[in-house]
């Protein structure tokens, strides 16, 4: 059964820092990118940026390059997204997806954590 968990979700202040985990299972994770995904109020789910569990390599959108940070633990089996310099256009509720590698889909999606940013 594949599931992604996700944990550190907040409230900060503009400026500050959130960690988000996400621990996948029931996935041969070699095979699959790991991927963060936001959705804000009243918007659509978009890509914020994703791992290949394969080799470590990383990908990002525009709107985080340089401010958020992806990486993976392949010992612990956890993804995690750094956040840093957040400002209120980052609040959204911010889900863990999982992608067969090069196939464009992700298909499989965790609850969903909630990030607030107060200016």
């Amino acid at each position: 059964q594949v599931q992604l968990v996700e944990s550190g979700g907040g409230s900060v202040q503009a400026g500050g820092s959130l960690r988000l985990s996400c621990a996948p299972s029931g996935l041969s994770l070699d095979t699959y990118y790991i991927a963060w995904f936001r959705q804000g109020p009243e918007k659509g789910r978009n890509f914020v940026a994703r791992v290949d569990w394969s080799d470590g390599s990383t990908n990002y959108a525009a709107a985080v390059e340089g401010r958020f940070t992806i990486s993976r633990d392949t010992v612990k089996n956890m993804v995690y997204l750094q956040m840093n310099g957040l400002t209120p256009e980052d609040t959204a509720v911010y889900y863990c997806g999982a992608g067969v590698r090069h196939s464009g889909l992700y298909d499989n999606w965790g609850q969903g954590t909630q990030v607030t940013v107060s200016s």
